[in-house]
C-alpha cells in the first residue's frame, strides 16, 4: 500500500470517500497491527508531515531501484512487487492486485505516469545552449542588414564598446546627466558631431552617415542617443538647414565640437503638435534692430526642451514673427540663454523638468522669455529675411508652403528616431531570444527541463517581434535611401512616409522591449540586463518628434488629399479606374478558390501578401474618402469632416504604412542572391505578413476578403511559422550585429556570473 499512500497524500488532501476506499481495500488481508498502522496514516485530523512523506518516498524508491523494468509498470505493479520484496509470496502479491486496482480507481490516479516518479533518476539541471546548427552564415546576413554602410556599422560597433562609453545602471539623475554629457563630448572628439554639416565648416557633409551613427547608438544608451540628437541633430541641424552662411560659419564648428551647447525650443505646453499656432512672439523693433522674444501666457512656455535644464548655452527658438504690424508665421531664431559662467541671461527663465520615466541622462527643461532681445541677424533666414527697416521678404510666397518647407527640413529627426527605436528592439530581442534558448523550465518526467523557447506560447510572443524588427529595419533603410536621394518635389511625400514609419517603428520598439522584458521574467527586470532600461527609455519615442497618432493623421490627410487631387484633376479617368478596381475586387470576392484557399503555398506566398495588404489600404482609402465627402456635402467644413472620421483615418494610415513596410521587406528579400540567407529571410518575411494578417483578421472577415476557414488556417499557420523561425532564432538575432557588451548577462551561457558576484551590493 505504501506507493498508493504516498501518492494519495502527496497529491493533496484526501476526501472521506477516498479514505474509506483505502481502509476497506486491504482490511480483510491485514493483521490488527497492520490495520492500526494504516488507520494512523489515514487520519484526516493528523495527516502525515512532509518529513514522514519523505521517509515513505525514500522507502519506496529504495526498493523500486531493485526492480527490473518489467516489474515497475504502474503503481499496482509496484505495490505487488513490494509484497515479494518484503517477504511475501507470489500468491500474496496476486491476491493484493485486485484490491490495489480498486484503490487506484477510487483515487483517480494515472498510475503509470506517477509510478515513474519512484524509480527514474532525476535528470541533471541544464542551463546551456543546445541549439541546432545555423542554416545560414550569420556574417552574410549581417552584411545584408548593414548594406552600403558596413564601414560605419563596424566603426560604431567598436566605438560603443569603448570603455569610455561604459553604461552604468542606478546612477542618480545628476550623475546620469554628467555621464551622458561627458560621453557626448567623447563622440564629438571622434568627429560624429560634424558628420552632417558642410565640409566648409569642418563637417563631412554626410547626413546619411549621421543617421546611421544615430541608429547604431540606439544599441548603446538611448539617453546618449537623444542628447546627441538634440545637440547635433536638432540644434545644429536647425542652424544648418534653416540658417545661412553667416550662421554656419559662426556656429557649426563650435556645435560640432561641443564648444557651443544648445537645444531646440519648438514644443510649447499648449501647442505640442500644433507648431503652426505656437504662441511665443518674436516682434521686430527696427529702431534698435532687434527681435524681442516674449512668452505671453502659461501655455506658451517651451516644454521638454533637451539640453535646457543644465548644459544649454543657446537655443533655436521657434516663434511667431511680427514686423511692421503684420504676422508672418512661425520662424526660428538663435537665442543665447546662459552666459559663459553658466548663469541665465536677463529675461530668460528655465526650470528643470525633473526626474522622468526614462531618459534621465537628458536634462529636459522649461523656458520662458520676458522680452528677451536678440540681434536681427539671429533670425535663421534661409527661407525668409527681415531688412533693417523691418521689411519682410521670402522666396516662398505662400505662408503655408513656407511653413511646411521649414519644418520639412527637420524630417531627419523623425527618420533618426525611428531607426534608433528599431536598434533598441534588436538589443532587447537578442537578449530575450538567447535567454529563452538557454533557460529551461518544466519538461517530461525523467527527461530534463525544456528550453522555454521551445514552448509554442513563448515562440508566439517572441518570433513575430523578431520578424517585425527585420521588417522595420528594411523599411527604415529604404526611407533613409529615399530621403538621401529625393529631389525637392518629393519632400512632402518623404515627410509623410517618415511620419508613418516613425509611428509604427517606435510603437514596435515599445512592444518588442516589453515582450522581451516579460519573456526574461525576473531577469528582464534587473537593470544590469538592460531590457527594462531600454523599455523605459523608448517609451517617449511614441510622442517624441511628433505624437504617433497625430503623425498617422498626417499620413491619412496626405492619402486623402492625393485621392481628392486625382479626382479633381482627372475625374473621368479616376472614375473609370475606380470602377475597374471595384470590379476586380468583386471578382476576387466572388471567386471561391481565392476566398477559401487554405494551403500553405498560397498563404505564405509573397504575391498574395502584397495583394491583400494593398486591397485593405485601397478599401480603407475609398471608404474614408466617401465618409468625408458625405460630411462636406452636409455642410461641414473639411476640419470637422476629417475630425469625425479620425478612427478611420488612423486605420487607413496604419494599413498604408504596413503595406509599405511589407513591400520594403519583400523587395529586400527578392534583391538577395539565391542561397540559405535569402531562404531564411523569406521565412521571416512570411511570418511577419501572416502575423499582421492574423492581427487584423476581423477586418478581413468583415470585408469578405477571407472566409472563416481561411482565417482558421492563418491562425494555425502562424503557430507553425513561429516554430520554423524559432529553429533559427539564435542566428537571426546574432545577425543583428549587437556587440556582446551591449547584451545583458542573461544572454550568455554562464550568466556572466563572475561579473554579477563582483558588482557592488548593499544590504
Amino acid at each position: 500500500m505504501t506507493p498508493l499512500l504516498y501518492v494519495a497524500w502527496a497529491d493533496g488532501q484526501l476526501t472521506d470517500d477516498e479514505i474509506a476506499s483505502l481502509r476497506e481495500a486491504q482490511r480483510s488481508r491485514l493483521t490488527t497491527e497492520q490495520r492500526s498502522a494504516l488507520d494512523s496514516w489515514l487520519d484526516p485530523e493528523a495527516p502525515p508531515s512532509s518529513t514522514e512523506l519523505l521517509r515513505l518516498y525514500r522507502f519506496v524508491r529504495q526498493r523500486a531501484s531493485r526492480l527490473g523494468a518489467a516489474e515497475r509498470g504502474n503503481l499496482v505493479d509496484l505495490g505487488c512487487s513490494l509484497v515479494e520484496l518484503e517477504g511475501g509470496s507470489a500468491e500474496d502479491a496476486a491476491a493484493s492486485r485486485e484490491a490495489l486496482i480498486e484503490v487506484e480507481g477510487a483515487l483517480g490516479l494515472s498510475s503509470s505516469e506517477v509510478a515513474r516518479h519512484f524509480f527514474q533518476p532525476r535528470p541533471p539541471v541544464r542551463q546551456d545552449f543546445d541549439e541546432p546548427e545555423a542554416p545560414f552564415e550569420v556574417a552574410k546576413l549581417t552584411a545584408v542588414l548593414d548594406g552600403d554602410y558596413a564601414e560605419t556599422w563596424a566603426q560604431m560597433r567598436k566605438l560603443i564598446t569603448d570603455p569610455r562609453l561604459i553604461w552604468t545602471p542606478g546612477l542618480s539623475t545628476d550623475a546620469e546627466r554628467e555621464r551622458v554629457f561627458e560621453q557626448l563630448q567623447i563622440l564629438a572628439k571622434e568627429g560624429i558631431g560634424g558628420l552632417a554639416y558642410p565640409e566648409a565648416h569642418g563637417g563631412a557633409g554626410r547626413m546619411d552617415r549621421f543617421i546611421k551613427t544615430f541608429e547604431a547608438l540606439g544599441m548603446h544608451d538611448l539617453s546618449l542617443v537623444v542628447k546627441l540628437g538634440v545637440q547635433f541633430g536638432l540644434f545644429g541641424g536647425a542652424i544648418n538647414n534653416l540658417g545661412t552662411e553667416r550662421h554656419h560659419e559662426a556656429l557649426l564648428p563650435g556645435i560640432a565640437k561641443c564648444d557651443i551647447l544648445g537645444g531646440f525650443a519648438m514644443t510649447e505646453l499648449g501647442h505640442g503638435s500644433n507648431v503652426r499656432d505656437l504662441e511665443t512672439i518674436a516682434r521686430y523693433e527696427p529702431e534698435r534692430g532687434v527681435f524681442v522674444l516674449h512668452t505671453p501666457s502659461v501655455s506658451a512656455r517651451k516644454e521638454w526642451i533637451g539640453n535646457a535644464a543644465v548644459h544649454g548655452q543657446q537655443m533655436v527658438v521657434f516663434a511667431q514673427l511680427e514686423t511692421q504690424g503684420e504676422g508672418h508665421g512661425v520662424h526660428a531664431f538663435v537665442v543665447p540663454v546662459r552666459g559663459e559662467d553658466g548663469a541665465l541671461l536677463p529675461g530668460v527663465r528655465i526650470a528643470d523638468c525633473g526626474h522622468k520615466m526614462g531618459l534621465n541622462g537628458v536634462d529636459n527643461g522649461r523656458l520662458w522669455f520676458d522680452h528677451v532681445e536678440v540681434p536681427r541677424e539671429m533670425l535663421l533666414d534661409r527661407y525668409a529675411s527681415v531688412a533693417e527697416d523691418g521689411t519682410y521678404d521670402s522666396p516662398i510666397a505662400s505662408d503655408s508652403r513656407r511653413f511646411f518647407t521649414m519644418v520639412g527640413t527637420l524630417v531627419g529627426g523623425r527618420i533618426s528616431v525611428a531607426a534608433a527605436a528599431v536598434s533598441a528592439s534588436k538589443v532587447a530581442l537578442a537578449t530575450a531570444v538567447r535567454y529563452g534558448a538557454l533557460r529551461r523550465q518544466f519538461g517530461p518526467e525523467g527527461r530534463g527541463e525544456t528550453s522555454v523557447l521551445d514552448y509554442p506560447a513563448h515562440q508566439q510572443r517572441l518570433m513575430p517581434q523578431v520578424a517585425a524588427t527585420y521588417a522595420f529595419h528594411f523599411a527604415n533603410t529604404d526611407l533613409q535611401r529615399r530621403w538621401k536621394e529625393h529631389e525637392g518635389d518629393d519632400a512632402r511625400e518623404i515627410e509623410a512616409l517618415a511620419a508613418g514609419i516613425k509611428a509604427l517603428s517606435t510603437w514596435h520598439g515599445i512592444e518588442a522591449t516589453q515582450v522581451a522584458r516579460e519573456c526574461c521574467g525576473g531577469m528582464g527586470f534587473l537593470s544590469r540586463n538592460r531590457i527594462c532600461q531600454m523599455r523605459r527609455d523608448v517609451d517617449v519615442f511614441a510622442t517624441f518628434e511628433g505624437d504617433n497618432v497625430v503623425l498617422l493623421q498626417l499620413v491619412a490627410k496626405g492619402l486623402l488629399s492625393g485621392f481628392a487631387r486625382e479626382l479633381s484633376d482627372n475625374l473621368f479617368g479616376t472614375i473609370l479606374s475606380e470602377i475597374g478596381e471595384r470590379a476586380k475586387r468583386a471578382l476576387i470576392d466572388q471567386n471561391p478558390v481565392a476566398r477559401r484557399r487554405t494551403d500553405d503555398d498560397h498563404l505564405l506566398d509573397v504575391d498574395f501578401h502584397r495583394e491583400i495588404f494593398r486591397a485593405r489600404t485601397h478599401n480603407l482609402l475609398v471608404s474614408a474618402a466617401r465618409r468625408v465627402k458625405r460630411r462636406t456635402d452636409d455642410g461641414k467644413d473639411a476640419f470637422e469632416a476629417f475630425t469625425e472620421v479620425q478612427d478611420h483615418a488612423v486605420a487607413l494610415a496604419r494599413s498604408h504604412v504596413e503595406e509599405h513596410v511589407h513591400a520594403c521587406f519583400a523587395d529586400a528579400v527578392e534583391a538577395m542572391a539565391e542561397g540559405p540567407e535569402r531562404e531564411a529571410l523569406e521565412q521571416v518575411r512570411a511570418l511577419w505578413a501572416v502575423w499582421r494578417l492574423h492581427e487584423d483578421i476581423g477586418w478581413f472577415l468583415e470585408n469578405d476578403h477571407v472566409e472563416t476557414r481561411k482565417a482558421r488556417a492563418l491562425r494555425r499557420l502562424l503557430s507553425r511559422q513561429c516554430a520554423r523561425v524559432r529553429a533559427m532564432a539564435i542566428p537571426l538575432v546574432d545577425a543583428f550585429g549587437v556587440p556582446d557588451a551591449m547584451l545583458g548577462p542573461v544572454a550568455f551561457e554562464q550568466y556572466a556570473e563572475n561579473a554579477m558576484l563582483n558588482e557592488e551590493s548593499t544590504p
